[in-house]
């Protein structure tokens, strides 16, 4: 029995990398044949430079198309073993109250803020009244900025994992805004 599974899990480990291998071939050939058009075609230039640039680009978007027409980036992951994290939290505050279009919450002295859920770092920087935000396009869609944080090792375009450690609360304060389509969302939903 032990060898039957053994044989199986290469054989699918196998067919799971060469069917990456076929995605990772397919999107290049996608990506030359766009630079192609991108390089031939001013009007195709500026309607990519319109929405990439100009407009809020979605990456859930982008990977909800992919995952549609070539599947989960990697089937391998079913059958590698899986690894738990060592910052696996979920957010605690001691009291929240409405700021401006999100929550203030006053958390613990060296708090730690957990992702609240997975996506990509769309922003690091500032954002006046609210100091040092990360912004996470999460991958239901919905941005959530996270504000007044001393941010750990995450760089932009990272993609972040639920529960992991984004960084430290910085005064006992900690701002959140949730964010879809332009609109700011009751953050009562989301906390």
């Amino acid at each position: 029995m032990d060898k039957r599974k053994v044989i199986k899990k290469k054989l699918v480990l196998k067919k799971s990398i060469r069917s990456f291998i076929s995605r990772v071939l397919v999107t290049i050939a996608i990506f030359l044949f766009g630079m192609i058009l991108v390089k031939s075609d001013v009007s195709f230039k500026n309607k990519i430079l319109d929405n990439v640039y100009n407009k809020q680009f979605k990456f859930v978007q982008l990977g909800e198309i992919y995952q549609k027409y070539f599947g989960n980036i990697l089937s391998i992951d079913k059958v590698l073993v899986d690894e738990k994290p060592v910052f696996q939290e979920k957010l605690s505050y001691l009291k929240s109250s409405k700021y401006k279009d999100g929550v203030k919450l006053t958390v613990d002295e060296n708090y730690m803020v957990p992702i609240l859920e997975s996506g990509i770092v769309i922003f690091l920087g500032e954002k006046k009244g609210y100091g040092n935000t990360v912004v996470v396009e999460q991958v239901d869609g919905i941005d959530v900025y996270y504000s007044n944080v001393s941010v750990s090792n995450i760089k932009l375009y990272d993609y972040v994992e639920k529960g992991e450690l984004l960084g430290e609360a910085q005064d006992k304060k900690l701002y959140l805004l949730f964010q879809k389509d332009g609109k700011f969302l009751d953050y009562k939903e989301y906390i």
